[in-house]
C-alpha cells in the first residue's frame, strides 16, 4: 500500500483521504473505512487513476451520493472513489440532454423543466446522482430513467466508448455492467411540453414522496426490489415487521422498504433485519424478497 499511496500522491490531481469512515458518504450513516478515499478531478483525472490501480491489482469501488448503498463494518480494503465533481450537465438541440454521473438527479430534472423538456420529472425526488439512478435503473410513478436514454458514455479498458440503448443489458432496476465498467455519463432525448404541466407533474411526485416516504431517519431509499405484480413494502407489512427494530436499524414505521438508522445503527445490524424480514416474508408469502440496495465491504 506504500507504493499504491506514493503513486497516488504523484500522480492524483484530486481529492484524496486515507483512513476515510465510509458512513460519512452513505446515506444510511453507516460503514467502516476505506484504505484510500479518492475525488477525481474529472474524467482524465479518473482515467489516470484507474491505470494506476489496475497496475498496482487494487481494488476499487465507485459511489455516487451514497444512496442504495450499505457498506459493511469493516470498510473497504482498496480505493473507493467517488465522482461527485464529474457532474456536468449540458442541453443540446432537439431535446437531447447530456448528464454526467457525478450530477444530482434533481438538477437534472430541474434543467429538463427549465427547457421544457418532459420525461424525468420523477428524478426530482428520487435522492442521489444520475450515475446511481442509470446503474439501478432508478425509477418512480410510472417512469424509468432508461426510457429516455440515447447512449451511456462508460469507461472500460478501451477508454471512454459510447454505447447506444440497444447494446446495453438492462431491466427492472438493473444494468448489465463488467466489473471493471464505470458509467461516466448519458445521453437522453426528452420530448417538449408545457412548463406548467411538468412543474405540475413533479410538484405531484414531490408530494407523494412527502405523503409515503417521509421517514425523517437516515436511509438508503427502498431497501427490497418489488416482486412481479407486488408490493415489497406489504409484503413486509403482512409479516407484522413494521418497526420491527436490531440494535438502532428499525423497519420503518411510516414505509416498510424503507429500514432507518435511529442513531448509532451499525451495518451488521442492517444485515441482520434484512435477513429476518427475508425469512418472515417467505413464511407468510412464499416470496423470497432480493435486495435493491448494494451491498460492499468486509464484515
Amino acid at each position: 500500500m506504500n507504493q499504491l499511496s506514493q503513486a497516488m500522491d504523484a500522480l492524483f490531481r484530486g481529492e484524496l483521504l486515507r483512513g476515510e469512515p465510509l458512513s460519512r458518504h452513505t446515506s444510511l450513516r453507516v460503514g467502516g473505512p476505506a484504505d484510500f478515499f479518492a475525488i477525481p478531478r474529472d474524467v482524465a483525472d479518473l482515467q489516470c487513476l484507474i491505470q494506476l490501480l489496475d497496475q498496482q491489482q487494487t481494488p476499487r469501488m465507485i459511489i455516487g451520493g451514497g444512496y442504495n448503498l450499505l457498506v459493511r463494518d469493516g470498510g473497504f480494503r482498496g480505493v473507493v472513489i467517488s465522482l461527485e465533481q464529474i457532474k456536468q450537465l449540458a442541453v443540446h438541440q432537439a431535446g437531447n440532454l447530456y448528464a454526467e454521473s457525478g450530477a444530482r438527479n434533481i438538477d437534472l430534472a430541474r434543467l429538463a423543466e427549465a427547457h421544457g423538456l418532459s420525461g424525468l420529472e420523477f428524478l426530482v425526488g428520487i435522492p442521489g446522482t444520475v450515475g446511481g439512478a442509470l446503474r439501478m435503473n432508478a425509477g418512480a410513478h410510472g417512469g424509468e430513467i432508461f426510457e429516455h436514454l440515447i447512449s451511456l458514455e462508460i469507461l472500460g479498458d478501451e477508454g471512454v466508448r459510447s454505447h447506444a440503448k440497444k447494446t446495453v443489458r438492462y431491466g427492472y432496476r438493473s444494468l448489465q455492467l463488467a466489473p471493471n465498467e464505470i458509467i461516466i455519463a448519458a445521453n437522453f432525448q426528452l420530448p417538449a411540453a408545457g412548463r406548467e404541466i411538468i412543474s405540475g407533474t413533479m410538484d405531484a411526485c414531490l408530494q407523494k414522496r412527502r405523503e409515503a416516504q417521509q421517514v425523517r431517519f437516515p436511509n438508503a431509499g427502498s431497501f427490497f426490489k418489488n416482486p412481479p405484480n407486488q408490493a415489497a413494502w406489504k409484503l413486509i407489512d403482512a409479516a407484522g415487521l413494521r418497526g420491527m427494530t436490531i440494535g438502532a436499524a428499525q423497519v420503518s414505521e411510516v414505509h416498510t422498504n424503507f429500514l432507518v438508522n435511529l442513531g448509532d445503527a451499525k451495518a451488521a445490524d442492517f444485515l441482520q433485519l434484512a435477513a429476518i424480514i427475508k425469512e418472515k416474508v417467505f413464511e407468510t408469502s412464499g416470496i423470497l424478497l432480493e435486495e435493491e440496495v448494494r451491498i460492499a465491504g468486509e464484515d
